[in-house]
């Protein structure tokens, strides 16, 4: 299934800015440097979009492209990936990733 998410926050900067638009596939095959859309094992309920670093804990370690923002898995732990962001519909239409 592919879900439309709005990113918030400053934390993936220069890859996604605030307000960007982008398409996310859940059932994704996640490798390490992709971007995708996860929530904090210690954080529930909050959707996070990040990038993906290694498996660990039989989760995800993520961490923002901004490195001045530590809101990550530096700061929450381990996540559980829900799927990872493909395309940027809005403001700047393009494909992410590899």
């Amino acid at each position: 299934m592919i879900l439309p998410v709005l990113v918030h926050g400053p934390s993936m900067v220069p890859t996604l800015r605030h307000g960007d638009a982008v398409l996310v596939w859940e059932r994704a095959r996640i490798r390490p440097g992709d971007v995708v859309v996860a929530e904090f094992r210690s954080r529930p309920g909050l959707l996070v979009v990040k990038r993906a670093v290694r498996e660990q804990d039989g989760g995800w370690w993520l961490e923002g492209d901004n490195a001045l923002i530590t809101d990550d898995s530096r700061a929450y732990g381990v996540a559980d990936v829900r799927g990872r962001v493909t395309f940027r519909y809005w403001p700047k239409p393009g494909f992410l990733g590899r």
